[in-house]
This record gives C-alpha cells, structure tokens and sequence, in this order.
C-alpha cells in the first residue's frame, strides 16, 4: 500500500509539473533609442501648441500623444446626425477622427462641385472642432473604400492622360481638388487652431487600385492606374515582393502632391501616406501608416499572423514597404475592427477578436491605433446611379462593416472592449509611449495555428512596463491556456505573475497588466488587473482598474506600502510583498499609503465611462455633452452607478430617476426609468419574398426606432416609394435598419422588403458557421421582424 502511495504521489507530482509552465523573458537590455529632428513634420498652432513627430512616437506640447483614430465618412451618414456620432466617438475613446473626400461624389459633372447637404465638408469639421477632437481629411484623389472608381470621377475615365500619375494633365485637375478642399476647410487648420492636424495624400500609391466601373460581366478588370504601373496594382491591401521598378516616380509623384496641397495653404503637421503593400511615400517628408485586416473578403478565410506579437516597429504588417521603418513611429491607420461583405464572400467578423488585435499591436510597439471602419454608413446615389464600387459586388448602399458603430449608429460589443483599451491609453500613454518591445525566446517559433503557447510580449522602460497577453486566433476554435506564469528578469529583480502558482488565460482575450508601475506616492510591484483610468476627483487620485474574467484579481505592493480600508478584498503577505485579492465577479477598493484603488468587473469595466472625473458604469450608452449627458437605451429600466460615491441629486429630462440604497456600495446608484413606448408597425407578407411595413403611429418622442429583420438567405432590399434606401447581403447577422431618417417618407407610403434565396453553388458559403440544408432550389427563411425602440434622456448632475 506504501509503494502504491508513494508511486501514485510521484506520478501525480511528475504529471503536475508538466501540466504547468512557466515562460521566462528577460527585459535587461538597452533603451528604445530614439532619434529626433530628421522629419520635415511637425507644427504649432496660433495658440502656441505644437506637435512634433519623432522615430517613434507623436508628442503634443512635448509630451507622447497616443492617436486614437477611427474612421468615419461624413458623406455616408445623415448630416442631422453627425454631432450625435462625433459624441458617440468621443464617449468610445476615440480623440482623431478621420474622413474621406471623394471627388467623384463632389465632383459629379466636370468643373460643378457640391458641398451640400451631407456633402459638407466644412460642417462635419466644424463640429469636430466644437467637441474638441483632432481629424485628419484623407484628400485622395485615389481613395479606395468600396467606392465607384475608388473615389475617381466618370468623366476621368475618357481623358487622353493616365490617372494617378505626373502628366501635366492630370496634375492639373488634382490641382483645382485640393484647391476646392482648401477653400472647404480655410480657418480649420490646426495653425489656425482647428482640429485639422493631417491629410492623407492619395492612398495606396503604387500598391493598390480599384476597378473601373467601365466594366463587363466576364471581363478582365481594368484598374485606376497608369497603364504603365497596372503590373503593380493589387485590388486590395496585399503582401508584395517588394520590387517595384517604378519607385522613383512614386516618390516623385507623392512629392508633387505634397507641393500642390501646400500651394493652396493646407500647412498641416502630419501627412500620412499608406506605407503597407510596398507603397510610394515620400521620404523624411510623410508619415506612413500601416494595416491589419484579419477577415478581409479579398483573400480565401485562414488563420491571420495579426494575432502573433512582433517588432512592428521594425518589421511591419504587410512588409516588405518602401521606407526605413525605424525612422517612423509605428500608427496603424486601418486595423479592421470589422470587414464590409460582399456578393461573392460573407467574412464574418468576430466582436470578441476585436480587443485582442488592438492589444497585439500596441504591445508590438506601435504608438497609435486607427480604425477602419469605427463608423460605418450608406454609399449615397445620386440621379438613381449608385456611387459603390457595383463591379466587385459591394452592397449599392448599405457600408455598415460590421463597424465597432453600425450603420445607423448602433453600438456594438467592440465599441465597448475597445473603449477600455482607449481609456488606458488616454491614462498611460505618456508611460507607454517610450517603452521597447521585448519578445520572450518563444515568440519566434509560434504560429497561427499554435493555440498551446501562451502569446504574450512586454513594453518596459528601465524596470517599469506592461505585459501584453493574447489568447485569440482568427478562423480557428479558441481554448483556454490552463496552468501558466509568467516570470520576468529586470534589473536586480523577478517579477512574477500571477505572484505564486498559475493562472489559466481564457480563450478569446487580451490583457494588460502592469509591473513596477508608478503612481503618485505609490508603486504597483505588479498586477493580474488591466489598468483602467485615472480619476482626479476633489483632489485626489483614484486609480481605477479593471479584472478579466476567469482570471483571480491581484495587487503587489511592497510590504512598506500601508494597506488600508479593504472592501470585499483580502491582505496577504509574502515576505517582502503584499498582496491584495478579490474575486473576478465583485468589484473591490482598498487604499495604499493613502492613495484610493477601485478594482471593477469586466463587465462593469465594458460600460464604464470617465465624465467629469467621476466614473459613471451603465449598460446603456452615455454621451457627454456640455454641461450634461445623454444617455440612450434600448431598455426601458437601466442602471447608473457613480464613483467615488457622492450624495448629489441628478435632474432627468425624458425620463425618470431613483436613488437605489444599498448599505457597503462603493457607488452611488440610481435607476432610470422610461415610459415605454410600442410604435404601431404594421408588418405584412405579401408572398414568400415579399414584405411591406407601415409605421402608423408618432414615434417623434424617441431617439430612434430600429428594425430587425431575422432571416435566413441571400440577400434583402427595403425600398420606399420605389427608391432603394438600403440593401443587406447575408451574413449571419441580424439586419438592422433604423427608421428615423426615414419617417417623413413613411407618413404617407410603406416599406417595401425584397429578399431573395440563397443556392447551394454560391461561393461565399464557405463564410457562414451554419449552411442551411438545401432541398430542391433555393433556400429563403423569413424568421421575424421584430421593432425596438431607442429612449433617450438628458441627466445633469
């Protein structure tokens, strides 16, 4: 029975050290050496502000300035609307907006622009600029996004030069463009204290085109590039060779492009050019962006490296590029955050992918984040002729791109995990923006497909820094990591995490969680909690930080450090060391020589929002604006919790508030109530593809009216008096369409839904999770149409 035991404890032992595993990464090694002055960039405004561009990050006033970019074109969205979203964008963390000219939709007929209505350039910036946001106005004249010719007007196609090159000819319209867009944005340029601090000239030169629309079913596309370059045009973003034998010209003709915004007066600090795919920039003179799309719909579904750490710094994505990547910073300016579908391919793009992507490539070393879309929208028509890009199968209006905010502004999962990510970046940027990149010894053999070893990187200066960890892979079932640390050699010292034994990572995260960090009368020896935000709150600080799920909460401190006023937490002490505990599910405070710590849920942390240094958590949508906010919901009854706790009375317009008491809350809590409110939509089928709907009733006293179309098949149109307004082509997402811009054409005609079936033969079923089974012909399921109402109140506090 001895032998037996003694047998069992050493196989059980033996089995056990197997199962865990510690990865060991050494950060002892030089700085990031970074180089100033060799970059014509840079500027100040009329207030003395100045931003300044070095080989490795952005500053603003001297300090790092972290560009949280997101993506959104005036010109596919309502212009009653824009303020609400530029709100929107703010509230998510975003601090640059930035946009698109298309010149074939201002510039319809030859020599007679249109800046009106929602073409109006100046307003959009103007309200930018009234939220205190940066923008940057992508000027083109070659733009790309989906759109007819890539933003190149018709009347281009049949001059007797070559487009997207230095002929006189052409260099002469570019010329009258920019000088159009100079007149739009006059007085809106940072030197004059507007929110304008970039451009982008051009996009992807020498690396990508779009297709002509002068097209024939059948026929080889011909693309927006000068015949001579058409051997380097790639339709979407790609991996090259490298080799391009037109270089020189590009550089050229950049250059020229450059030279001409700057002779009608657009004097900006940063021009960015897109540096992925091999493309032309201009050398010391622009700022290249970089790329990284996970589902594109231009390549078959496969496991993407854009969840594998690197030194993106040195190495971008979509290398090999034209440039010595070292003497820029690395700011990505099209992370997909979501993916447009189209008719031959569905990519469906996971939320929950989203959040981790942006961690890899921060913890990669890039020092900006750009999103395209953040906010997705609807390609305008003009005369009854579409403006989207018809011959490679993109939906004639609906430009939703499964974005972070949808279509009609939705707000989606990823808008969430996102904004945690930027509200640690608006928080400790300044830290982050100098810190290297170290890759443990691990890194270099991992692939997509390896989803046993634990992805992670660190960003250190001296011995302060940040754990990067990933647990996500794209078009590939995700698991858990069970039984890992992580150990970390700085100067003099190890630091471990989690302190003692393992923690298990799960599937489909990113975390971030500090070490040696440095507050104010205090240092963090480390955490398995991600940082949040800062609060400066009558005169004290209160650091706020998030828990991931699955994974046990803990605090380090060093054992000098007075740990005090614990609630729903626990002190232990490991020799030196003290260390504070809590529970993943409940959120816990504490405070350490003086200073306030707030540990929240990830679900509190995902409707978390930072107003006035006060943290208000609510699962519905809190905009601030001026001296209130707004606050949206779906729901009729949603919560608001305040921190730090306060005893002030919020007034509410368009709802009604009550005070929960609840004894030990760390929150002042109230509940909002709405009076619920059933629109009268009349939905009727008049033959199996066939739907009409009726809005019979004043829906004036809401915010919004959605609805949602469940069903199964190809695709679906809504028309209104014959005219399309929006179209949807199936990818296992629910159809969302919002009828507020459209209930003065309601009151006196009806919404006519078309769907069609989907086949057994069509290409993009290789997308979908879930093929129906196909019997004879097609495949077409109506399941629901199913109205929401969205309530909005305006609270002051």
């Amino acid at each position: 029975m001895n032998k037996f035991i003694f047998t069992f404890l050493c196989f059980f032992i033996t089995g056990s050290a197997i199962a865990q595993k510690t990865y060991e990464i050494n950060i002892k090694k030089p700085e990031k050496k970074i180089s100033r002055g060799h970059l014509n960039l840079g500027g100040k405004n009329n207030l003395g502000d100045e931003i300044s561009v070095n080989s490795y990050f952005i500053e603003l006033n001297k300090k790092p300035f972290f560009p949280i970019v997101g993506e959104f074109h005036f010109s596919r969205y309502p212009l009653e609307y824009w303020e609400e979203s530029i709100l929107k964008m703010k509230a998510g963390g975003i601090n640059v907006i930035a946009t698109y000219v298309f010149w074939n939709i201002h510039e319809r007929k030859e020599g007679k622009f249109d800046w009106s209505k929602n073409l109006d350039l100046r307003k959009f910036i103007a309200l930018v600029k009234k939220h205190n946001m940066f923008t940057i106005v992508r000027m083109g004249p070659f733009c790309h996004g989906e759109m007819r010719n890539g933003g190149i007007p018709d009347w281009m196609y049949g001059q007797k030069f070559e487009i997207r090159s230095n002929d006189p000819g052409y260099l002469k319209y570019v010329d009258i463009l920019y000088g159009k867009i100079a007149n739009q944005i006059e007085g809106l340029l940072y030197k004059d204290g507007g929110p304008i601090i970039g451009v982008q000239l051009e996009n992807e030169y020498q690396g990508s085109a779009a297709p002509w629309e002068f097209s024939y079913p059948g026929s080889r596309k011909e693309y927006t590039v000068a015949d001579q370059e058409a051997a380097l045009a790639n339709e979407q973003i790609a991996v090259t060779d490298g080799i391009n034998p037109w270089a020189a010209q590009g550089k050229r003709h950049m250059l020229k492009l450059k030279e001409i915004a700057q002779k009608h007066g657009i004097d900006v600090p940063l021009y960015t050019v897109t540096g992925w795919s091999n493309a032309a920039i201009i050398e010391k003179q622009s700022l290249p962006v970089t790329a990284g799309y996970a589902y594109p719909f231009w390549s078959e579904p496969a496991p993407s490296k854009f969840y594998l750490f690197k030194d993106i710094h040195k190495n971008p994505d979509y290398s090999p590029v034209s440039y010595n990547a070292e003497l820029y910073p690395s700011i990505p300016a099209e992370l997909g955050p979501g993916i447009q579908v189209k008719y031959s391919r569905r990519p469906i793009v996971d939320y929950k992918s989203v959040s981790p992507l942006i961690v890899r490539t921060i913890g990669s070393g890039s020092n900006g984040i750009g999103y395209y879309m953040y906010h997705g929208g609807s390609t305008p028509s003009f005369e009854g002729k579409f403006y989207n890009e018809e011959v490679n199968g993109i939906p004639r209006i609906n430009y939703d791109f499964q974005a972070p905010i949808g279509q009609y502004g939705q707000v989606r999962h990823h808008y969430k995990s996102l904004k945690m990510l930027h509200l640690f970046l608006e928080s400790y940027a300044d830290k982050l923006a100098p810190m290297k990149t170290t890759l443990p010894e691990t890194n270099a053999n991992i692939i997509p497909e390896d989803l046993e070893t634990l992805r992670y990187s660190v960003r250190s200066f001296e011995n302060s820094g940040f754990v990067f960890i990933v647990n996500f892979q794209d078009h590939l079932e995700n698991k858990d990591i069970k039984d890992v640390a992580i150990e970390i050699q700085a100067e003099n010292e190890k630091i471990s995490f989690p302190l003692k034994e393992t923690f298990s990572i799960p599937s489909k995260i990113g975390a971030i969680f500090p070490f040696n960090l440095e507050l104010k009368n205090v240092v963090v020896k480390s955490a398995t909690v991600q940082p949040l935000t800062i609060l400066k709150n009558n005169n004290e600080n209160h650091y706020v930080f998030s828990a991931i799920n699955g994974i046990t909460p803990e605090v380090i401190f060093s054992n000098k450090i007075k740990i005090s006023k614990l609630k729903n937490a626990k002190l232990t002490k490991f020799g030196k060391l003290n260390r504070i505990q809590g529970n993943f599910l409940e959120p816990f405070s504490f405070e350490a020589n003086g200073e306030k710590f707030l540990v929240i849920t990830e679900e509190m942390a995902l409707n978390a929002n930072v107003i006035d240094e006060n943290l208000i958590i609510s699962n519905s949508l809190i905009l601030k604006d001026n001296d209130s906010f707004q606050l949206i919901s779906k729901v009729t009854a949603t919560g608001l919790q305040f921190y730090p706790s306060s005893n002030f009375k919020p007034t509410v317009k368009g709802a009604g508030i009550e005070k929960i008491k609840k004894t030990k809350s760390l929150f002042t809590e109230f509940k909002v109530k709405f009076k619920e409110v059933k629109p009268e939509v009349i939905v009727e089928m008049i033959s199996e593809r066939k739907y009409t709907l009726n809005l019979k009733s004043d829906v004036s006293k809401l915010n919004d009216v959605f609805v949602e179309v469940d069903y199964i098949g190809d695709r679906g149109l809504a028309f209104i008096d014959g005219e399309m307004i929006t179209d949807h082509l199936y990818h296992e997402r629910k159809w969302e369409i919002s009828l507020k811009d459209f209930v003065v054409k309601l009151q006196n005609n009806e919404m006519v839904f078309i769907f069609h079936p989907m086949f057994k033969e069509y290409e993009y079923l290789k997308d979908l999770k879930n093929v129906p089974k196909f019997k004879k012909g097609g495949y077409l399921e109506i399941k629901n149409f199913n109205i929401i109402p969205e309530y909005k109140a305006v609270i002051k506090f």
